[in-house]
């Protein structure tokens, strides 16, 4: 039986890959490790982030599934992302305890989630 290790990647199809990487370089305060015009990587606390061309922009991609970044702060991060393009889609708000999750839309169409779980411990691969 196949044991799964946890995620490893989250993918964004985005309609010009050059803008996006800038913009996820900025977003992320990385640059990319892999930049190939059909697909860049950034190593994102130890995940990949990959950008993949689109052929047209969606309204919004859909939502059944998001991937949530970490943050300590998570008012902080939502405002940074508003302030530098990204479209508010939740609004930060508290889910239970001490956690706290938000969305925004990337200037692509993609759903970004945040989370700020201050319980959250990663536990490695043994």
């Amino acid at each position: 039986m196949a044991k799964f290790q946890g995620l490893r990647t989250t993918i964004y199809k985005v309609t010009d890959i050059e803008e996006a990487k800038t913009w996820y370089s900025q977003m992320f305060e990385t640059i990319p490790y892999f930049d190939q015009p059909f697909y860049v990587g950034f190593n994102i606390g130890g995940y990949e982030l990959g950008l993949q061309p689109a052929v047209k922009k969606a309204d919004v991609q859909p939502d059944n599934v998001v991937s949530y970044w970490g943050v300590d702060d998570i008012q902080s991060a939502y405002n940074f992302m508003i302030n530098s393009g990204a479209e508010p889609y939740e609004k930060p708000e508290n889910v239970g305890g001490d956690i706290e999750v938000a969305t925004v839309i990337d200037p692509w169409g993609n759903v970004i989630g945040l989370i700020c779980n201050p319980g959250f411990k990663i536990v490695g691969n043994d």
